[in-house]
């Protein structure tokens, strides 16, 4: 059944970010505009833009719709992705504010040679780019079939079009404030959300799990399980093992989650659009509170619905499972919440993270092609504005174009479990080469490549020989990986590799390697030489 309340919703988000992506489109004419807002936003807007882009469909619709599934099991999740930002605070923000202009590449080739070390950044980033978008397109096109009764091919095909509207046109400035205003409204619901759940158990969270226990247990017994059976698949959900059974897929997921934020291309794309490095600061200091807040809701989200949406049948399909999707249920909460009216906002404002976050990577995708290769690898840094722009935008019409077709192939996925896998290999690729060029001396060309390369490609066949994949999707009965997650095996060895390499490096390009290094960490850590926001 169509709903009316959520297609207006729908529709107003849709007209008013389309309202700003025209006024974004007036002072957008530059790279610098396009790719970094001109570098002229503030800290606390871009702690919200960067929260805004952060809180992606993984963490609404696939963080919730684990703690459903899993329980206590779900929250290695909101965990892994806050606990990344002190490593930004601390080592990174600052260094890569003054060190960079665009994206991570210039930072990571600052005092490197630049054909080799950007040609394997921006193969890098459209990796992570690439899964980070499939998630948010199943997300997308789940929710709109779920809504409007659309086809899922279609829903992903009009989250493609719009997000290429977003970013060929505003660049940076639209892709910030659309971030902004989605943040604003994804809080604000969550808060909502939350807080209805909690009242209806005197505002006790042990009162919440302790439902949430009994509803685990009654339905297990309903299937046929003995008492004691039914009891201790209720008592599962309050502890770990229902999502990741063996210690190291829990640990390499950890890692994945906690490093890979470090090394997210769209995320460290955020730092260049402040003026200076305090604001870059100040952007990690709100962008953590706020993310951090969201987090603890989502797992309020996350048992609520199990309380009211796992034994409403009205949410479920003939065949026990979510209607929409598995990742459907803090959509679904939100109906036995509020109704029509409520669903329709909680999906607009979903809908809108989705766009939000889709638009980030897109941008964060065509940067490395447009500026790292085109402009910097092939043109030697000869590319006019003009031209860069024109490459970058060519590049979005391809990535809305395989972004659709890969988020058609994974529509079963769980949307925070593909988020992981974008993780592991920004922390396998992108993490070991910026902390190892920022911090040690001795770091070389070859190894900053040969390290990045040797995680980079291990992550990405281990992922492809994982579970998720090798069986999910492809079809094969047993998985050659193991584990779900290959960062405690890919990260290591990277680090060992850039490690290695460089130590035997003697060639002359070597030496200006680490003659560089003085210079560099003078500008990371004082701003001389670093870029300035441009004059409007």
């Amino acid at each position: 059944m169509i709903n009316l309340p959520a297609i207006l919703m729908f529709g107003a988000f849709v007209l008013l970010t389309l309202g700003i992506t025209r006024w974004a489109a007036r002072p957008t004419r530059t790279t610098s505009d396009f790719y970094g807002a001109g570098g002229g936003v503030t800290g606390f807007q871009n702690g919200l833009a960067i929260a805004g882009d952060y809180m992606s469909a993984a963490s609404f619709l696939g963080i919730s719709a684990q703690i459903f599934a899993d329980g206590y099991d779900g929250l290695i999740y909101s965990i892994g992705f806050l606990v990344g930002w002190p490593i930004i605070l601390f080592l990174m923000a600052e260094r890569l504010r003054n060190l960079g202009r665009y994206t991570f590449a210039d930072v990571a080739s600052s005092r490197f040679a630049q054909t080799p070390v950007r040609t394997f950044a921006a193969l890098s980033t459209l990796s992570v780019v690439l899964f980070y978008l499939i998630a948010q397109m199943v997300g997308a096109g789940q929710l709109i079939r779920l809504l409007f009764g659309l086809p899922y091919g279609y829903a992903v095909g009009i989250v493609g079009v719009l997000m290429t509207l977003y970013v060929l046109f505003g660049g940076m400035i639209a892709t910030t404030w659309v971030q902004i205003v989605k943040a604003v409204l994804l809080l604000g619901s969550a808060t909502v959300m939350a807080l209805l759940v909690l009242a209806q158990f005197g505002f006790s969270p042990e009162a919440l799990f302790a439902r949430a226990v009994e509803v685990k247990a009654g339905l297990a017994a309903a299937e046929g399980a003995s008492a004691p059976e039914a009891a201790a698949q209720g008592r599962s959900i309050m502890g770990p093992g229902n999502f990741i059974n063996d210690p190291v897929s829990a640990i390499s997921l950890g890692m994945a989650l906690m490093f890979g934020t470090a090394g997210l291309p769209h995320i460290l794309m955020r730092f260049f659009t402040v003026p200076d490095a305090r604001q870059a600061r100040i952007s990690v200091l709100w962008a953590t509170g706020w993310i951090g807040y969201f987090y603890i809701l989502t797992f309020v989200i996350g048992f609520g619905a199990i309380i009211l949406v796992a034994t409403n049948p009205e949410f479920l399909g003939a065949d026990g499972a979510l209607r929409g999707g598995g990742n459907m249920a803090a959509v679904h909460l939100a109906d036995a919440l509020g109704g029509d009216l409520f669903l329709g906002f909680v999906s607009a404002v979903a809908f809108a993270t989705i766009l939000a976050v889709v638009a980030g990577l897109t941008l964060a995708g065509a940067s490395a092609i447009s500026h790292d290769i085109y402009a910097t690898v092939f043109r030697h840094g000869e590319a006019s504005s003009a031209d860069e722009l024109k490459v970058s935008r060519r590049t979005v019409l391809v990535l809305a174009l395989v972004a659709i077709l890969l988020g058609i192939l994974f529509e079963k996925q769980n949307v925070a479990f593909m988020v992981s896998l974008a993780f592991a290999l920004a922390a396998s690729g992108n993490f070991p080469v910026l902390i190892l060029s920022l911090l040690w001396k001795g770091c070389t060309t070859r190894g900053i490549v040969a390290g990045g390369t040797v995680g980079v490609v291990l992550a990405l066949v281990l992922t492809i020989l994982s579970p998720a994949i090798w069986v999910s999707v492809l079809g094969y009965e047993e998985a050659v990986f193991p584990f779900s997650s290959p960062t405690i095996f890919a990260m290591p060895l990277a680090f060992f590799t850039i490690w290695l390499v460089s130590i035997l490096d003697r060639n002359a390009r070597a030496g200006i390697d680490r003659a560089g290094y003085a210079e560099q960490r003078v500008r990371s850590e004082t701003g001389i030489g670093a870029e300035r926001a441009s004059a409007h």
